[in-house]
């Protein structure tokens, strides 16, 4: 949202930092995959900005999008959004030879490293970030979005931190 998501910040002593910005509604929607090579375990995250919410007919493009750069199929592991359940029933139709999905346990966030993604997009790059609108507010998660898929460690930990062997 173009709210800030309001951080601990250092300001000189005696000076409240103050943030300026105003009740703004505005909104992009991101869906993202983080990846992992069966054969080299490299890690990859993708990723697609919406300026709408996220319905099933995206999520399912989405998946097909990957699987244009996996021709050998895929294993996705999802959680249990009622968008992701939705689409999940027409992607396990129309790519029964390449897509086979695991879901995670209802209410288990931290089974997903894909959550990591987003909480350090949220919360350590867009910390304290007042946007002037939607167009910058993309621009800035891109930003971060590829500053986080260039950095294996960084991935890695997001798999640690779920407890999931790679």
């Amino acid at each position: 949202m173009l709210q800030p998501t309001v951080r601990r910040t250092w300001a000189p002593k005696g000076r409240t930092p103050i943030q300026y910005s105003w009740d703004r509604r505005e909104r992009i929607s991101a869906i993202s995959a983080v990846t992992v090579s069966a054969q080299s375990r490299r890690l990859g995250l993708y990723f697609q900005l919406f300026d709408h919410n996220i319905y099933a007919v995206d999520a399912e493009t989405f998946v097909a999008s990957l699987l244009q750069h996996f021709p050998k199929g895929i294993i996705l592991v999802w959680d249990r959004w009622m968008v992701h359940r939705s689409a999940g029933v027409r992607l396990a139709q129309r790519f029964a030879r390449r897509l086979r999905i695991k879901w995670l346990p209802a209410y288990a966030p931290e089974l997903n490293p894909d959550e990591q993604v987003w909480n350090r997009t949220k919360y350590v790059d867009l910390a304290n970030y007042i946007p002037q609108d939607t167009g910058r507010l993309a621009k800035a998660v891109r930003r971060s979005l590829r500053q986080t898929r260039i950095q294996q460690k960084l991935l890695r930990s997001f798999f640690k931190h779920a407890n999931l062997p790679l």
